[in-house]
């Protein structure tokens, strides 16, 4: 198996100012000691499943930016996609904002330390709450290849995360 990359934690000043300019999650505090690595279920699971660092409780239509406390040194020809996690899907509808999440192998250098933060929605039509606990599960990343254009000519540099390269 093809090893290509490696999780890590951000800095806790990193984390810790993630969490504080998050009014949901504002109140919490030394959580960074137990951020967990995202994690294979099974040696035959393609995801690795990113763990909330917090209790969260999401009402119908309510969303939640969680900073996940991770950022992924990834080989260059390779991303990282993250999905929801199935369970969470059937059970309430949680679902990412941007349906899938990419992470390319240059934001780990990015001035946020490249931060993976994943954006939920809760949106279920049954009037259920979506609670996750701290340690859960909530969302998973598959690392996936990928080829450039026999004419590609990009030469700019990522500095950011969310919608950071578009002009």
């Amino acid at each position: 198996m093809n090893k290509i990359a490696e999780f890590k934690k951000v800095s806790r000043e990193q984390f810790e100012s993630a969490v504080k300019d998050n009014e949901l999650f504002s109140g919490y505090s030394a959580v960074y000691d137990d951020i967990k690595l995202p994690k294979r279920a099974t040696v035959g699971s393609a995801g690795y499943d990113f763990y909330s660092p917090f209790d969260i409780s999401l009402k119908p239509g309510e969303t939640a930016l969680v900073p996940t406390g991770i950022r992924s040194r990834i080989d260059n020809g390779w991303v990282l996609a993250i999905f929801p996690r199935s369970g969470l899907g059937f059970k309430f509808r949680v679902q990412l904002d941007n349906t899938v999440g990419i992470i390319d192998s240059d934001y780990y250098g990015s001035s946020n330390e490249g931060h993976i933060m994943i954006k939920i929605t809760n949106d279920g039509k049954n009037g259920k709450e979506a609670v996750i606990k701290a340690g859960q599960g909530f969302a998973q990343g598959i690392f996936l290849p990928f080829g450039i254009t026999v004419d590609d000519d990009t030469a700019e540099i990522r500095d950011g995360g969310f919608g950071s390269t578009t002009v």
